[in-house]
């Protein structure tokens, strides 16, 4: 691979409830977290983070990409703006939990399924495979009902 590279990356809820989605290996953790919500139809408007412990207390996780790592005084956190998905994500196979809304925790298990070269005329990031329907992320009020 010479040019440009895409990762395809598995946007996991369930197993049965996924996203598949082409980007750039060279763009942001950031851009990726907003193209996962977007393809399960979710506002864009909650605290994320991506992390290396798939289960159990993810903020233990010995490395983690969070929002606000740049006021982040422990420096345990690296930036989402400023980390790619290729340095995050380096080959096939590797895995991370995406964790979006702090509050209500939504965990998206996110591994990278391949590798390719960017399509010249393509425009990225594109979800390219759907499997499942996305789940209401906010609960229905009894004043709606």
């Amino acid at each position: 691979m010479t040019g440009a590279t895409t990762h395809i990356l598995r946007a996991s809820l369930k197993a049965r409830v996924y996203r598949d989605i082409e980007i750039e290996a060279k763009s942001s953790l950031y851009a990726l977290a907003e193209t996962i919500t977007n393809a399960f139809k979710f506002d864009f408007d909650h605290a994320f983070g991506f992390f290396s412990r798939l289960t159990g207390n993810l903020f233990e996780s010995p490395v983690r990409y969070e929002l606000f790592a740049d006021s982040d005084a422990s420096g345990k956190s690296h930036s989402v703006k400023r980390t790619t998905v290729a340095r995050a994500f380096p080959r096939v196979g590797s895995k991370m939990l995406f964790l979006f809304d702090y509050g209500d925790e939504w965990r998206f298990q996110v591994e990278v399924t391949g590798l390719r070269e960017a399509a010249p005329d393509a425009f990225y990031p594109r979800v390219i495979a759907t499997a499942g329907k996305a789940p209401r992320q906010y609960s229905v009020s009894e004043d709606e009902v």
